[in-house]
């Protein structure tokens, strides 16, 4: 059974996450029948100024989600204490997006909608009055002794006298985390020019600089969809103006236009902790926090006022430009406003940090859709309630190994993750940073500090392009994975266990072995699958790590084909292939749409037979949350001869310039 069912447990402060988020939950997705995940078993109580729930464990279940990690992607055994903050090494619940909502492979998923630092005890904290108790173990004696302990609940507590909790059944973990990114009102749809090529100037970029670089990448054949411009564009950052360097960039508007008559869009990066030297700094100041960051007032931006100020500064110093990057909204303690500072809203210091980053994102991409506009941008932090937002999610962690497990665990909790590119110290992993870039939700080089160029290395520049020039070619068919998540709450970005619940990985034993000093607790990992992941419906990513030649891949059941090649193959295989080549799989009867350089699609089939329906729209305004799209139905057969395709448009408003369709 399917669906979403809301408890009220204890007394709940009148705002939770949701509503500090400014999300509006999709409440008419709730069930008013009794639930079948007996919620009646859920535990509470008060324990002194915490709230505790206990949430029934079968020790068998594998739990996934609560926010952003880097480390693992399972949870069972672990502590995680949910606080907004940058990464600083640990998968310990600081991290730049704390969501508390975890998914089980049992068929439910729990959502705690508050916005207070929370915590999680996932399976390993035993109570001494247990029904069950694990058996006690000697381990001077026994071989099978463990650190960790299975405890029968999973206990959840945080400051507070109650909370709103959201119960999900689904019939795979697919269907759980779908429904809670719908609850928050769906996954969000960029526009096209957020799925190509950015590149990050450097930090103190004028106009005449910005100008120059952007020739020479269409000296290199190379065309930027999106140039970022980092904290040299204000007149003061750190603490910010928000206001354009008139030295730098004289007419900014007229310099932002040209640029987008070229095809190039411009993102600009700021933080939100304001300068006295910014025109609304003196308004903004009595809906601020007690403390600075930076020298720069904190907005309490909870209260409309300070929000209506923030909006108005962003559409008088515009100018045009298509979107922004969120910068320093996560963390560290050291420079951050300290927990027991004040905001005029009376909200907490620690609810305001953990909403801060939503409501960053909220404000800016309605500063778009009131005028029909649609942005992508970056943010440092985020939490519940973000999936309809258009912000990817970065940071200064830059360890290739962590970056794939990002975009296992961002599938999760209802954001998006980018895999950027900075700097390399060989060609190979130049090459391969960009090929995992290419292949997730932003492709982005952003040297901002090191200056690098796609050709920082002359002997693999070429396929540098290339990787560049196959993320166009993916984009309807990324474009159409949005459109999934948007209308479906189906991430296109996903581990391969959301979908495959048998690819959940094994406890490896030999990760256990006694070490005094680097595993003195013989502590065993599980060896989730995170260097795999799906792309939309049928197409599956295994990227070769720096230093690879070849490399295992694990085939989901059914037959696979390689994209390259067309050769079909299933179950585990050893893959090699050339530096040039991404390893990607594709599921029998899978259709991957091609942009070609000319406008036609190439739908390249594999399998005997299949069909699809890909979504089109104009990719800019928000003309399609008023049904202004178009369907292709897309099928195909194989036999002797070749393959057969068919195509049929449907035109609700918008005529696709996908007419030229050739299978392949």
């Amino acid at each position: 059974m399917k669906g979403i069912w809301k408890l009220r447990l204890g007394q709940p402060a009148e705002e939770g996450l949701l509503a500090l988020t400014g999300a509006c939950a999709n409440e008419s997705l709730l069930r008013s029948d009794a639930c079948p995940l007996c919620s009646a078993a859920i535990e509470c109580e008060q324990i002194r100024e915490r709230f505790v729930l206990r949430v029934p464990l079968d020790p068998a279940e594998r739990l996934y989600g609560l926010g952003l990690g880097f480390q693992s992607l399972t949870l069972n055994h672990s502590v995680r204490h949910l606080r907004t903050d940058h990464y600083g090494g640990r998968d310990n619940g600081r991290t730049h997006a704390p969501v508390p909502f975890y998914a089980s492979d049992a068929g439910y998923g729990i959502f705690v909608d508050t916005a207070e630092n929370i915590s999680f005890y996932m399976g390993g904290a035993v109570r001494t009055d247990a029904a069950v108790p694990p058996p006690e173990k000697n381990r001077g004696r026994d071989d099978d002794w463990r650190c960790d302990q299975d405890a029968r609940f999973v206990e959840i507590s945080f400051v507070g006298s109650g909370a709103e909790v959201y119960l999900f059944a689904g019939e795979s973990l697919r269907d759980t985390v779908a429904q809670f990114n719908l609850l928050c009102g769906g996954g969000c749809l960029p526009p096209k020019w957020g799925l190509g090529f950015w590149h990050r100037m450097h930090i103190r970029h004028d106009e005449a600089a910005v100008t120059a670089e952007l020739r020479e990448f269409a000296d290199h054949g190379l065309h930027v969809d999106v140039v970022g411009l980092e904290p040299g564009w204000q007149s003061n950052s750190y603490p910010c103006t928000l206001e354009w360097d008139r030295e730098r960039f004289a007419e900014p508007a007229a310099f932002v236009e040209k640029l987008r008559q070229s095809g190039t869009r411009v993102n600009l990066w700021e933080n939100s902790f304001i300068s006295r030297k910014s025109a609304v700094y003196s308004r903004l100041l009595p809906f601020c926090g007690s403390h600075q960051v930076w020298g720069g007032a904190v907005p309490d931006v909870t209260l409309p006022e300070a929000r209506e100020l923030l909006l108005r500064h962003h559409e008088e110093q515009r100018a045009g430009v298509s979107g922004y990057k969120v910068d320093e909204c996560d963390g560290y303690d050291g420079w951050l406003w300290p927990d027991h500072a004040c905001f005029p809203s009376g909200h907490s210091a620690t609810a305001i940090r953990n909403i801060f980053g939503v409501r960053l994102q909220r404000l800016l991409t309605g500063l778009f859709s009131k005028r029909g506009e649609r942005t992508y941008g970056l943010v440092r932090a985020s939490n519940a309630g973000a999936a309809p937002l258009p912000f990817c999610i970065y940071n200064d962690c830059y360890d290739f190994n962590q970056f794939l497990t990002g975009l296992a665990t961002a599938g999760f909790c209802g954001v998006l993750w980018v895999p950027e590119v900075r700097d390399a110290a060989t060609p190979e992993e130049w090459v391969r940073r960009f090929q995992l870039s290419a292949l997730s939700p932003m492709l982005m080089l952003n040297a901002w500090a090191s200056g690098a160029k796609p050709w920082k290395f002359p002997e693999v520049e070429s396929i540098v392009a290339d990787t560049i020039r196959l993320r166009r070619m993916l984009l309807p068919y990324l474009y159409n994975a949005f459109y999934t998540y948007r209308t479906e709450g189906v991430p296109p970005f996903r581990p391969l266990v959301m979908d495959y619940a048998a690819l959940r990985g094994a406890e490896d034993a030999a990760s256990g072995r006694l070490d005094d000093t680097d595993n003195p607790y013989e502590l065993c990992e599980v060896a989730d699958i995170v260097d795999q992941f799906l792309i939309g419906d049928c197409l599956m990513a295994a990227p070769m790590l720096p230093g690879q030649s070849e490399r295992d891949v694990i085939l989901p059941p059914g037959r696979w084909y390689d994209f390259h090649t067309g050769e079909p193959m299933s179950g585990s295989i050893r893959y090699a292939c050339p530096l040039e080549r991404i390893p990607l799989f594709v599921k029998e009867g899978g259709m991957i749409p091609l942009l070609q350089p000319d406008g036609s699609l190439l739908v390249r089939c594999f399998g005997a037979h299949g069909s699809c329906t890909l979504y089109d729209d104009d990719g800019e305004t928000t003309a399609y949350e008023n049904g202004c799209h178009a369907l292709l139905h897309l099928s195909f057969v194989r036999n002797e001869q070749g393959v057969h395709g068919t195509c049929t448009i449907e035109d609700h408003g918008w005529q696709t310039a996908y007419t030229n369709v050739i299978f392949h």
